[in-house]
């Protein structure tokens, strides 16, 4: 860090040779606070820039960038434009550049795959025909539960290549999580595989899958990529073997011929209550959105190699996927822990594979920073142009650590923040301006965002509530098969502004900060579950009355679930830590609880909702702020007992 107090001041060079330079030439502006601004001022027109600066290939051209006459929660993009995802990511580039590396795969063993444009393009081709000759077709929905390997790219890619609607599983998902999402997109077929790597270990996926499907009648085929070495499952009478499943073709496969607004992809995010809510995304806005951030945020172009330790389950894996392979670059996937075998694991992978944009979380970094400075210098990390971080807010240490000790100042970190609802950041720093430890810069392109405090109103230099006042192209189409709930969740606290669930602060500088979630959401380690999840696990156990679900900080994960029930018979015995395990067994062992404890009562208002946050407080030992509407407020006595 810097005596000025910033972790990053670009050089002229960094600034003369950067993406986003090119596009503030394009757009008559010298600043990048001036780009921000001219934006938002005419997103038609800076959108329009987008797609030809990108040179984003529409199959038709639109007549309009955008219709927004339903009102802007529904603002639709591209109008009469037609765009295939399968097509502007891979069929262009195995055209133009046919032997430039498209996507390597390095799982923990050391084990690589490499596939060029062309390879990847023919791979997808047989996928896709695969999908048609079973019957997949336009807008039916089929799932990817894959580990980060060649396949679930190329089933992603085979997905929208036919119009159907991919939905990406995260690897780590037990049973019910994966029953939950299959059932509400009423999927038809899903990828799998038999095991991943884990930690030196094949972790199962199809038997995981198999227990799922046992409460999910719409899936009639399962696509096994098949592994030698580890449990290898009995095939039953869905299953089909990747290599039967993909049909040899000969020459390209047609693509649909899909419009701008066709769904592309359905991305679970978890709200405070209720189940999951399915993120809709499509063809054109998506890809646009996530285009203009590899390209301008993280700074990507051809011949890169981007590397975002990540999975495909999660919104940063097609980001990662289609964002990369839009301007032409390479796709790194690592299959496994990044610390296995041992600590020095991601920087010899980023040495060996001379990657140029490494994404990490500060859960991540917290974790690797104790094992020393030594093992980030034993290798070589000049390929290292920009450090990628989202999901969860910093905290100094490991930021300043990554930057100085890691990077030795020459790497700006580019931490991002937005959501799988908004496809994309709403928040980002650019490598052509100085950003301070934690900073996220300021807005995106194009996202015309602002802190709102109690009263809707603008404020800075005081917490708030991040909100977006104009529509983009990746927001969410809605909730799938539930508007009112994508009204309520985002639109109804701000009518006519989006209200996103983040605690937000502008600072004198203008530079921009996150804070944790507004709302309930628990982020363990960037992937967030919502308290209802969790409950429904505790009160699924016979001895359980009530329960409730709240994150706390975290020095590693950012934040732990903490979990509270109360008994169905106060003389029954304490099954803290079978309920514990039982939630790890439901939804998977990244969201086993920190903490379960047993407390006599749980407070309520008097309309019978339990009040998370001031258990939250009270856990934490925070002031729980207003209770006149508690009917038992006594009962946080009881969850600061329990905590000591």
């Amino acid at each position: 860090m810097n005596s000025n107090g910033y972790a990053w001041e670009p050089t002229p060079e960094r600034i003369a040779e950067a993406n986003v330079t090119r596009l503030m030439q394009a757009a008559g502006v010298q600043t990048i606070d001036e780009l921000r601004a001219r934006s938002t001022q005419d997103i038609d027109w800076f959108w329009d820039l987008v797609v030809r600066d990108l040179e984003i290939p529409f199959d038709e051209p639109y007549t309009a960038v955008r219709d927004s006459s339903r009102g802007i929660e529904w603002t639709t993009w591209f109008i009469d434009g037609r765009l295939n995802v399968a097509t502007a990511c891979v069929d262009r580039w195995r055209e133009e550049t046919p032997d430039a590396p498209a996507v390597i795969h390095e799982d923990e063993t050391g084990a690589v795959t490499t596939l060029t444009y062309a390879e990847l393009g023919t791979a997808v081709d047989r996928c896709a025909a695969g999908l048609r000759a079973t019957g997949i077709a336009k807008g039916d929905a089929v799932a990817v539960f894959l580990p980060m390997t060649p396949e679930a790219v190329i089933a992603a890619y085979a997905i929208a290549k036919v119009g159907a609607l991919y939905l990406p599983l995260f690897s780590g998902f037990a049973p019910d999580a994966i029953a939950a999402r299959l059932q509400d997109a009423q999927v038809k077929l899903v990828f799998t595989t038999d095991w991943a790597w884990r930690r030196g270990s094949r972790a199962p996926m199809k038997r995981v899958l198999d227990a799922a499907l046992a409460d999910c009648p719409s899936v009639t085929t399962v696509v096994v990529a098949e592994r030698a070495g580890g449990e290898n499952p009995a095939r039953g009478s869905l299953d089909v073997t990747w290599e039967q499943f993909a049909l040899p073709v000969h020459g390209p496969v047609r693509a649909e011929p899909t419009s701008a607004e066709d769904p592309l992809l359905l991305g679970y995010t978890s709200g405070t209550t209720g189940k999951p809510k399915g993120a809709v995304h499509t063809h054109a806005g998506f890809l646009v959105k996530v285009a203009s951030e590899v390209a301008y945020e993280f700074d990507v172009r051809q011949g890169d190699v981007f590397f975002w330790v990540t999975d495909m389950g999660w919104v940063m894996g097609p980001l990662s996927t289609f964002g990369t392979h839009a301007v032409g670059a390479t796709l790194l996937l690592y299959e496994g822990a990044p610390d296995t075998p041992g600590p020095g694991r991601l920087w010899e992978i980023v040495e060996r594979r001379q990657v140029t944009m490494l994404g990490v979380s500060p859960t991540l970094i917290r974790a690797l920073k104790p094992h020393g400075d030594e093992l980030p210098a034993a290798c070589d990390l000049s390929s290292l142009r920009v450090f990628g971080s989202t999901g969860e807010p910093w905290n100094e240490d490991p930021y300043v650590w990554l930057s100085d000790t890691v990077g030795k100042g020459r790497v700006p970190i580019i931490n991002f923040s937005g959501g799988t609802e908004v496809g994309g950041s709403f928040l980002a720093p650019f490598v052509v301006e100085p950003i301070k430890p934690c900073s996220l810069g300021g807005p995106s392109l194009g996202m015309d965002v602002d802190v709102f405090g109690p009263g809707g109103d603008s404020v800075r230099g005081q917490l708030g509530e991040l909100v977006c006042r104009q529509p983009w192209p990746a927001m969410t189409r809605g909730v799938w098969r539930d508007p009112e709930r994508y009204i309520e969740s985002y639109w109804s606290m701000y009518p006519g502004t989006w209200r996103h669930g983040d605690w937000a602060m502008v600072d004198a500088d203008g530079q921009w900060f996150l804070f944790g979630r507004s709302d309930e959401a628990i982020n363990v380690a960037g992937k967030r579950v919502g308290p209802a999840e969790v409950e429904s696990a505790l009160v699924a156990h016979p001895a359980v009355a009530e329960a409730a679900a709240v994150g706390v900080p975290d020095e590693q994960k950012g934040e732990a679930i903490w979990c509270f029930w109360t008994p169905a018979d106060a003389a029954g015995v304490d099954v803290s830590d079978e309920l514990r395990a039982e939630v790890g067994r439901r939804l998977g062992k990244p969201f086993t609880p920190g903490r379960v404890m047993r407390v006599d009562a749980l407070p309520r208002t008097r309309t019978a909702k339990i009040l998370r946050r001031a258990i939250r407080a009270a856990a934490i030992g925070a002031d729980p702020g207003d209770l006149s509407g508690a009917e038992n407020p006594e009962a946080l006595d009881l969850i600061r007992k329990a905590v000591m």
